[in-house]
């Protein structure tokens, strides 16, 4: 994990895990030791797709819990994963659709809020593999899954425009035609140091790991 963009973990706390099958009507909790945040997972499961929640405080001193949650597709015999951001509980982020590629190596926010795609090379560091993120769940499922919990920041600078999606493969193609599309480019600070833009900012909080990743997509 690169320094630059975790938030490390400074004390230890409890967390639980909730899992459920629509089909069979049953519910599975298991209660574990995570990290600095208090989380909560739980998994819905229809057909192949899987409806995971999680609730996390940013701060130990912040009372409220905030939930993520989302809509899950893992393929992984094409190597990809959709995930799809309802509207936050609070308001602390956009929903969008998502696309991880790992076979072209791209992934791809669909902003819902503004209608617009932003691409960018695959952060196999943040980003779980399809067959791993699959397992992950499984895991949570049978409430066998240790949180390590803690949050991930990382900021994005819209560059050029993409004229021709269909340079993208199927998959983020689909979820990008008709959109205005464009390059991101990963912006670095040192010493772990997110420093506030004036640029005008739109943030996606998502998960793809066993931690939480707050994206903030920057006009430059």
């Amino acid at each position: 994990m690169d320094p630059e963009v975790a938030v490390p973990v400074r004390h230890r706390s409890q967390a639980w895990c909730w899992c459920m099958c629509l089909g069979l009507g049953l519910m599975l909790a298991g209660i574990v030791v995570g990290g600095a945040y208090l989380y909560r997972y739980f998994v819905f499961q229809e057909g192949e797709v899987f409806f995971c929640g999680v609730d996390y405080r940013e701060e130990d001193y912040m009372p409220r819990y905030r939930t993520l949650k989302e809509n899950i597709r893992i393929l992984p015999d094409s190597d990809v994963e959709l995930i799809s951001v309802p509207v936050p509980e609070f308001a602390d982020g956009d929903p969008a659709d998502i696309v991880h590629d790992f076979h072209i190596r791209l992934t791809a926010y669909l902003d819902l809020v503004l209608n617009k795609c932003y691409v960018i090379p695959l952060n196999t560091s943040v980003v779980m593999p399809p067959r791993n993120f699959l397992e992950l769940i499984i895991n949570i499922k049978a409430g066998t899954y240790l949180p390590q919990s803690y949050l991930i920041h990382e900021q994005m600078i819209v560059t050029d425009r993409i004229e021709n999606v269909d340079q993208l493969g199927f998959f983020i193609s689909r979820l990008c035609r008709g959109k205005d599309t464009f390059k991101l480019q990963r912006r670095e600070f040192p010493d772990g140091i997110q420093k506030r833009e004036a640029a005008e900012c739109h943030k996606i909080r998502h998960f793809e790991n066993n931690f939480v990743v707050e994206t903030t997509i920057c006009e430059q």
